[in-house]
């Protein structure tokens, strides 16, 4: 995961509209947890602002929580995706996504499939996909 300021990034919600709220962890720092909004700016850099510091790491995962539904809540936008240790996103470069297509450890199915009509270009173009 990222790091800003000297606090890892422990949880990030990036949002519909391209904005979102990252939950950071810094233990040697005299308020070793922090929440920030944050967005990717044009050259695909994350930018975190606004953050809300404290030592209580239930008060600020519920500080992100809320965070995150007030926003949603006030410009009506969805989730576009959630990022955490051992969440990983995979993409179908071969063929679409379908049974048996992709693996299924245990305890790691998948959370959601998507399938492209077509094969589209992601992660800054940098390769084409057929789905996630």
């Amino acid at each position: 995961m990222d790091k800003n300021q000297g606090y890892e990034i422990i949880k990030a919600v990036m949002l519909e509209n391209g904005r979102g709220f990252a939950l950071g962890h810094n233990p040697a720092a005299p308020s070793p947890y922090v929440t920030w909004a944050c967005y990717d700016d044009k050259d695909g850099q994350r930018q975190y602002e606004w953050g809300h510091y404290g030592c209580d790491r239930a008060a600020l995962e519920q500080d992100f929580a809320a965070r995150v539904q007030e926003y949603r809540r006030l410009y009506n936008v969805g989730v576009k995706q959630t990022e955490a240790p051992g969440l990983y996103k995979y993409y179908s470069t071969q063929r679409p996504v379908d049974i048996g297509t992709f693996p299924k450890p245990p305890r790691n199915a998948p959370d959601e499939i998507v399938n492209y009509d077509q094969r589209v270009p992601i992660e800054n173009g940098s390769f084409l996909a057929w789905g996630i």
